[in-house]
C-alpha cells in the first residue's frame, strides 16, 4: 500500500511558509499546508513539521521551510506540468515572490480551487474528478466510494506507468488510440498526464496521423458521444443555442469546428471528422495548458457527398447529400451568434478541416468580427514560414531573397504564400517584388496570366508571365527556385528528378513535403537525405524516423501547426481577445524559428523545436502575441495584467491530481463561543397539567 501524504498542520502561515508550499507543490503531489490555532506548538519543531494529525510524512516541507529561514525566497510561479523538463524552471519563469508586489500579483492570478460535490458511483464515473486507485483512504471513506474501488493505493506517477506499459503492448496505432480515449472517458487527469509526459510518442497517435484512421473507423469504434453535433436541421439561433446549452461546462472558451468536408488528405467525411476537434482540443490542453473544461468540440453535420458513408450502416450523421450556397451559409451565421450569445463575443472559434471552397471565404466573412482562425490556413501558413525562416540560418540569406515554388495551390498553400509575403514586405519588399518571388501550382498547372480569367482574386496576385506548364521538373529548371513546398496530396510528387534538379541549383536545398497523412507526403524523409547525399533542409508534414548518412544522423522537423496554434490560442483566450490579427501569427513564426537551437540546426538540419519543448514555446506565443493585442487595443480583459508571464504559467492546467475535498480552518476561539447563556424560561401554570 503507498503511503498516503497529507497536508502539515502549520501554525500561523507566514508568506514564507506559503512560498515553502508553492515550490514544492510544483515538484510533488503534497497538499498545501492548513492553520491551526494553537499555541501549543512550536512550527520550527522538526518533528510537529514532519507529521500531522494523520501521521503523514512531509519532509520534503520541512527541508524547504528550514532553507527558508537562511535564504533569500525566489521561487517559479506555476509551470504547465509539475512533471516538466527542466527548462520550466529556467530564470525567465521565476519571480521574486517575497517581492510584496509580485506575491499579490500572484495571489491575484491564481485560480482558486472550487471542490465539486459529487459522491459514490457518479464521482467514479465523472472523468474530471476521477482518481482511480489514486484516491485516498480518508478519500474514499468521506466521498462513499470505500469498497467501490479494489483496495491497492497508486501514486499518479504508478497510474501513468501501468498505462504506458499496457499501451505499448498495443498491436497497432489505432488501437493505441481507442486506449487513449477510453483512458479519457474514465480519468482526464490521469490521460493529460500521460500524454504530456510522452508527447513525442503520443502526439502522433492522439493526432495526425493516427487521427485520419480513427476518423474513417469512427462508425465503428464509437463507444460514447464526442462533443456536440449541429445539423442543418438545426438552422436558427436559437435552435443552436439550445443545443450549446446542453453542453454540461458552462464556461467554454474555444470551440473547434469542422463541417467534415476535408478531413486531413481524407476528403469528406461527413460526421466521422468529430475526431479533429476532439484531437485539436486535446493537444489545446497538453501543448498550451489550456483548461480543459474551456473546451468545446464541435461538428456542423449538412449531410456527406461521400457515396461510401451514405451507405455504411455504421455511419452517425444524416444520410443526405451536403447542403451549399445561401441555407448553408445561413446555418454558419446562426452557428457563430448563437456561440457568442451563449458563451460571450470573446469566445474562440476554431476553423479546422473545411474544403476549399468554403475555409477562405468563411475566413474572411469572420475574422474581422469574432475571434476566430482558420488554422489549415493561417497555422499551416506560420508553422511553414517558421521552417523557413529557420532555413535561412543555414542558406546565409535573408527570407526576401528566396524564391519558392508551391506544388499545391488550395487554401493551405495560398495561405502559406501570403504570410511568407508579408514577412518578405515586412523585410523591406515591396508587396509585388514579393510576391513575384512565389510561384504556384494547382491542378492545372503553373498559375500564369493566361489563365488570369478562371483565377481567384488571391491567385491573381501570383500568377505569372510565363508559358503554361503542368511540369514541376519543367518549373524548377525554368525558376531556379531556393525551395519547394509540397500541399498537393499527391504521394511522390516530388520525384528523384526533381530533388535531384534542386540540389544541382542550391547548396541548401529547401524540400517541404506537408501533406498529410504519411502516404500522401510529397516524397519521405529517407528520399530527401539519399538523394541530395544530406544537403537538404527538409520538413514534413507528419512525422519521418531520423536518417543516417555516413554516421551523420538526421532528425526531420515536422511542420506540425501544433507549434503554433495552442500559444495563439492561449493568448487569445487568456486575454480575451476581439479578433485575431495576421501579425498575430507572424510573431508565432518568428518565435518558433527563434526557438529552434543551433545545435538542432548544425547537427541534425531540424528546422523545428523539439516536441517536447511545445509547451514552453505556447507560453512564450501568448506572451508575444498578448503584448501585440493591448497595444493595438484588442484585448478586452482589463486591467491589462502587469506581469503575463505569470499571469498565463497561473492559468495553466495542472496534471496533478488535486484534493477532492474542502480543507477545513478554525476560527478564532472568542468567535466560535455561544453568542449568550440560554436563559432560564419561566414555568406556567399550563406546565403543570
Amino acid at each position: 500500500m503507498v503511503a498516503e501524504t497529507v497536508a502539515p498542520r502549520l501554525l500561523h502561515p507566514t508568506p514564507e511558509l506559503e512560498l515553502a508550499w508553492l515550490r514544492v507543490r510544483d515538484r510533488t503531489s503534497i497538499p498545501p499546508p492548513t492553520a491551526v490555532n494553537s499555541t501549543s506548538h512550536d512550527y520550527s519543531d522538526p518533528l510537529y513539521l514532519s507529521k500531522d494529525t494523520h501521521g503523514g510524512n512531509t519532509g520534503a516541507v520541512t527541508m524547504m521551510i528550514r532553507s527558508l529561514q537562511q535564504n533569500v525566497v525566489k521561487t517559479g510561479v506555476r509551470v504547465i506540468s509539475t512533471t516538466a523538463p527542466s527548462y520550466f524552471e529556467s530564470d525567465s519563469s521565476d519571480v521574486d515572490l517575497s517581492d510584496p508586489k509580485q506575491m499579490a500579483l500572484h495571489k491575484l492570478y491564481r485560480p482558486e480551487r472550487i471542490t465539486p460535490s459529487k459522491r459514490g458511483v457518479d464521482l467514479l464515473k465523472t472523468e474530471r474528478l476521477n482518481k482511480g486507485m489514486a484516491f485516498s483512504l480518508y478519500e474514499r471513506q468521506y466521498l462513499g466510494i470505500h469498497g467501490l474501488l479494489p483496495p491497492a493505493f497508486m501514486t499518479e506517477e504508478q497510474q501513468a506507468y501501468r498505462v504506458m506499459a499496457k499501451l505499448r503492448k498495443q498491436p497497432d496505432d489505432l488501437a493505441k488510440y481507442i486506449q487513449l480515449d477510453a483512458l479519457h472517458d474514465r480519468n482526464e487527469k490521469l490521460f493529460y498526464r500521460v500524454l504530456c509526459d510522452n508527447v513525442k510518442e503520443l502526439m502522433p497517435i492522439v493526432y495526425t496521423p493516427t487521427v485520419g484512421l480513427a476518423c474513417q473507423k469512427f462508425g465503428f469504434i464509437y463507444r460514447n458521444p464526442k462533443g456536440l453535433y449541429i445539423t442543418i436541421n438545426d438552422n436558427s439561433i436559437s435552435k443552436i443555442y439550445q443545443i450549446l446549452s446542453n453542453w454540461p461546462t458552462q464556461n467554454v472558451r474555444a470551440i473547434v469546428v469542422t463541417d467534415g468536408e476535408r478531413i486531413l488528405g481524407l476528403g469528406d467525411l461527413g460526421t466521422y471528422g468529430i475526431g479533429i476537434p476532439v484531437g485539436k482540443l486535446a493537444l489545446y490542453v497538453a501543448l498550451a495548458g489550456i483548461q480543459p473544461e474551456w473546451c468545446l468540440p464541435v461538428i456542423i453535420d449538412v449531410g456527406t457527398d461521400n457515396q461510401g458513408l451514405l451507405n455504411d450502416p455504421f455511419y452517425t450523421g444524416l444520410r443526405r447529400k451536403r447542403v451549399r450556397g445561401e441555407e448553408y451559409d445561413t446555418l454558419m451565421d446562426n452557428f457563430m451568434k448563437a456561440c457568442t450569445k451563449r458563451f460571450g463575443q470573446d469566445t474562440l472559434i476554431q476553423f479546422e478541416d473545411f474544403a476549399n471552397q468554403n475555409a477562405y471565404r468563411l475566413l474572411d466573412r469572420y475574422k474581422n468580427d469574432y475571434c476566430m482562425f482558420n488554422d489549415d490556413i493561417q497555422g499551416t501558413a506560420a508553422v511553414v514560414l517558421a521552417g523557413l525562416l529557420a532555413a535561412t540560418r543555414l542558406t546565409d540569406k535573408p527570407l526576401k531573397e528566396h524564391k519558392f515554388v508551391f506544388f499545391g495551390a488550395g487554401a493551405a498553400a495560398t495561405g502559406v504564400a501570403e504570410l511568407v509575403v508579408k514577412e518578405m514586405v515586412e523585410q523591406g519588399l515591396r508587396e509585388e517584388e514579393a510576391c513575384g518571388r512565389i510561384y504556384l501550382m494547382d491542378i492545372g498547372g503553373l498559375i500564369t496570366k493566361t489563365r488570369s480569367p478562371n483565377l481567384s482574386d488571391r491567385h491573381q496576385k501570383f500568377a505569372k508571365d510565363m508559358k503554361d506548364t503542368k511540369n514541376l521538373l519543367e518549373v524548377v529548371k525554368t525558376v531556379q527556385p531556393d525551395g519547394i513546398i509540397g500541399a498537393s496530396t499527391v504521394a511522390g510528387s516530388f520525384s528523384e528528378e526533381v530533388i535531384s534538379e534542386m540540389a544541382k541549383i542550391n547548396a541548401r536545398p529547401i524540400i517541404f513535403a506537408l501533406s498529410n497523412p504519411t502516404s500522401k507526403a510529397e516524397c519521405t524523409a529517407e528520399d530527401a537525405y539519399r538523394i541530395t547525399n544530406g544537403s537538404v533542409l527538409f520538413a514534413s508534414g507528419s512525422p519521418f524516423e531520423n536518417f543516417e548518412i555516413d554516421g551523420r544522423i538526421f532528425k526531420p522537423g515536422q511542420g506540425n501547426n501544433s507549434y503554433i496554434f495552442p500559444g495563439v490560442a492561449l493568448a487569445a483566450i487568456l486575454f480575451k481577445a476581439k479578433h485575431i490579427p495576421d501579425k498575430a501569427f507572424l510573431l508565432a513564426a518568428r518565435r518558433c524559428s527563434n526557438f529552434v537551437t543551433e545545435k538542432s540546426l548544425q547537427t541534425y538540419a531540424r528546422l523545428y523545436p523539439r516536441l517536447k519543448d511545445i509547451r514552453e514555446l505556447s507560453v512564450l506565443i501568448a506572451i508575444d502575441v498578448g503584448d501585440y493585442l493591448y497595444k493595438h487595443d484588442l484585448a478586452t480583459l482589463h486591467p491589462e495584467p502587469e506581469n503575463k508571464e505569470m499571469f498565463i504559467r497561473q492559468q495553466i492546467y495542472s496534471v496533478e491530481y488535486e484534493e477532492v475535498i474542502n480543507k477545513t480552518y478554525d476560527w478564532p476561539v472568542k468567535d466560535m463561543k455561544h453568542g449568550f447563556p440560554v436563559p432560564v424560561i419561566e414555568r406556567s401554570s399550563m406546565d403543570d397539567e
